[in-house]
């Protein structure tokens, strides 16, 4: 096990770093395309990746103000404090400030009135039904919140 001043070596050249990273998807990644198959399975209408939103969310139900991504586990830091000594300084940077970014687009859209649900996509993986039931839970809740809003 490395210690936290270490760095691995990287076997790649800094091209070849550059090429296998262009070719992570942003947008309609696995995870994403496996739980938009699960909404239309369940017959649930919604929109993807709207970019007037903040942080472009991966599902969006506009009726009832709900936003859901599915995060990828390494790009978003689960467990970051866990594994995070065994990577790069530039490495733990990066990842570090996607973590703040993701917090600040949450903010952002809750002072706007979305709620925000945040998936990993290794919960995804695991248990499909479960994280879909719970995608449905919220927007059940949003939905029966917005009936009793007086008019």
């Amino acid at each position: 096990m490395p210690r936290e001043d270490d760095e691995l070596p990287d076997f790649l050249t800094s091209t070849e770093r550059s090429a296998r990273m262009s070719r992570i998807r942003g947008a309609n990644t696995g995870p994403e395309r496996a739980m938009f198959r699960m909404l239309r399975r369940e017959g649930v209408y919604f929109a993807r990746h709207v970019r007037d939103l903040p942080g472009s969310p991966d599902i969006v139900f506009p009726r009832c103000r709900l936003v859901v991504f599915v995060d990828g586990d390494f790009w978003h830091g689960r467990h970051f404090t866990k594994w995070s000594a065994a990577l790069s300084e530039s490495w733990r940077t990066k990842i570090t400030g996607n973590i703040a970014r993701d917090r600040r687009t949450s903010r952002r859209l809750r002072a706007t009135g979305w709620r925000v649900v945040r998936l990993w996509a290794k919960d995804l993986h695991r248990e499909p039904v479960k994280t879909l039931q719970l995608v449905l839970a919220a927007r059940e809740e949003q939905l029966a919140n917005l009936s009793k809003k007086p008019k």
